[in-house]
């Protein structure tokens, strides 16, 4: 399955970047247990980020971000085939709850719930 990584990532940061990487790396948390068992993790700010990159947006609060942001999760939940919903207040995270289930598609609440996740401790070679 392709899995989409929703969570916090603007929420209560008011846009500082050490914030915003931080809560970025929480969501990048659930990558390797989801492509360990099998799926394809997808957060979308993956895509978004690299697209206001190139369109030369680099405030968050610009309105081409919000026209790039939202949209691309939408986009992303066309080919997704579940959500991984990581705790913390987040409307777009709850947007994409709110697709999911319109569609049909399961909604994880928990990484454990993610099947074939196992969430004991592996090494990871570098």
């Amino acid at each position: 399955m392709m899995i989409l990584i929703a969570g916090p990532y603007r929420s209560g940061t008011g846009d500082e970047p050490e914030l915003l990487r931080r809560n970025l790396a929480r969501l990048e948390q659930a990558a390797w247990p989801i492509f360990r068992a099998g799926h394809l993790p997808m957060i979308g700010e993956w895509v978004a980020l690299p697209v206001l990159k190139s369109a030369g947006v680099s405030d968050l609060s610009a309105p081409l971000a919000a026209e790039v942001m939202y949209p691309t999760a939408e986009l992303l939940l066309e080919r997704c085939d579940a959500v991984l919903r990581l705790g913390g207040e987040s409307r777009g995270a709850d947007q994409d709850v709110a697709i999911a289930r319109a569609k049909g598609l399961p909604v994880y609440y928990r990484l454990d719930e993610v099947p074939g996740v196992d969430t004991a401790p592996t090494e990871v070679s570098s």
